[in-house]
């Protein structure tokens, strides 16, 4: 396949994902999981992925611009048409690719999903943005109503930080493993392959790259040497003080980057990764085979103990609970577009449900860590408040303020800060 044709398939598949996740519910990972393989080049993989996230981070503003320009609004059925213009706006805008491969590729693409007839009005209408650009528009108008309003009552002074930050690609960031080398050899390494990357002052096993890279061309990523896991996730592991042979336990450990890194943080643990989902527990699997440590793992709803507790108690658990992901949607944009107001509901419901369970199971003296990508006081803040009425013999013990805003008893560090996704810390120990 030459150049060209490979530029303008990666270009209809973006097309067909869009339409996918924009207009029939899709999940933007779901669709990419299938789009990805049928390429066999991988700045072509990457291309795909970029101009698909990018044009879900700025919809708001590349239909504002859309729907300005043209004397017509698109129909219902030319939802093929809209996500391959999208695309188009991504790859002149954000991504600034060179403009006469974008249009000329984009233009063949409507050709080839069967609209010879618009292709005139898809290069007409990205000529346009070359002359003129797209207008930045409104990064929150791509959140939904009710949730908007949570977000500006819940943060009303940084709410418009966090819309503007989560319409922005997220950086890549690095764990080293220190099983396998220090940070400043890895870092020499990276420099030696030719990729720049900066250590973080406030994680010790964290770099982040000044740009992104595929994994395969991380050295030593097959052999576990690091993994990509952005600052904030990393952080958990910071909660934690944990002496050999600790009992652990991770509530919903899925894919494994936390139970990956507690093991290589802190070597000798018992660590027990478990999730409700025995399909995503493989995944599980193969990070800890990766980085070359072990777990018992067990497919079981954390909050059911009759159906998995053998009645011994956990040193420290560990509950990522599941949420919102408010706090990540810089990198799963299509959030928004699935996320519902009843979802809260269940999930704080869920939430409160696994606490009350992951109590039950730590021992007197234990530490219980909770967190969240969420950014809604529903989910963190106030889900705390609640636990400590049911249970106030719990301890909160502030993380402090590298950790965030003061959120309640918790610490809660918002979308784009310190280059870091949203996330929610709370750590409660038990009196022993």
């Amino acid at each position: 396949m030459s150049t060209t044709q490979a530029g303008v398939v990666v270009r209809v598949m973006a097309a067909r994902v869009l339409d996918a996740v924009l207009h029939r519910g899709r999940s933007l990972k779901g669709e990419l999981a299938t789009a990805l393989p049928q390429l066999a080049d991988v700045r072509d993989r990457a291309l795909l992925e970029a101009i698909c996230f990018t044009a879900l981070r700025r919809r708001g503003a590349y239909n504002a611009a859309l729907e300005s320009w043209m004397t017509r609004p698109l129909g219902p059925r030319e939802g093929d048409l809209r996500a391959l213009l999208l695309a188009g706006l991504a790859q002149l805008d954000a991504l600034e690719l060179p403009p006469h491969a974008a249009l000329s590729a984009t233009v063949e693409a409507a050709r080839t999903l069967g609209r010879p007839h618009q292709a005139g009005m898809v290069n007409a209408l990205l000529r346009r943005a070359q002359r003129e650009g797209v207008p930045e528009g409104d990064p929150a108008q791509v959140w939904p109503a009710w949730l908007r309003t949570r977000l500006r009552a819940d943060w009303p002074e940084q709410a418009a930080a966090i819309f503007a930050a989560s319409a922005q690609a997220a950086p890549l960031w690095l764990r080293v493993n220190p099983q396998l080398g220090t940070r400043e050899i890895y870092l020499a390494e990276l420099a030696q392959a030719g990729i720049d990357a900066q250590p973080s002052e406030v994680l010790r096993d964290a770099l982040q790259l000044a740009e992104s890279v595929p994994m395969s061309a991380l050295p030593g990523f097959a052999e576990g040497a690091a993994s990509v896991q952005d600052g904030s996730a990393q952080q958990v592991a910071d909660l934690f003080d944990l002496k050999p042979g600790a009992r652990v336990l991770d509530a919903c450990a899925a894919p494994g980057g936390k139970s990956a890194h507690l093991l290589e943080r802190f070597p000798g643990l018992a660590l027990t990764a478990m999730d409700v989902d025995a399909r995503r527990l493989r995944q599980v699997t193969q990070t800890l085979e990766r980085v070359g440590v072990q777990a018992t793992l067990l497919a079981a709803d954390a909050s059911d103990l009759d159906a998995w507790w053998d009645g011994t108690p956990f040193d420290a658990v560990l509950l990522d609970a599941p949420c919102s992901a408010t706090g990540i949607v810089r990198r799963q944009p299509d959030v928004l577009l699935h996320r519902r107001e009843d979802d809260i509901v269940a999930l704080t419901a869920l939430q409160a449900r696994l606490l009350d369970a992951a109590w039950t199971v730590l021992k007197p003296g234990g530490v219980l860590v909770y967190a969240t990508c969420s950014l809604l006081a529903d989910e963190n803040a106030r889900q705390i408040d609640a636990f400590l009425a049911r249970h106030p013999e719990a301890q909160p013990d502030d993380p402090g303020a590298a950790f965030g805003h003061a959120s309640g008893v918790g610490r809660q560090r918002l979308t784009g800060e310190d280059g870091m996704d949203g996330f929610f810390y709370a750590r409660l120990r038990k009196p022993g």
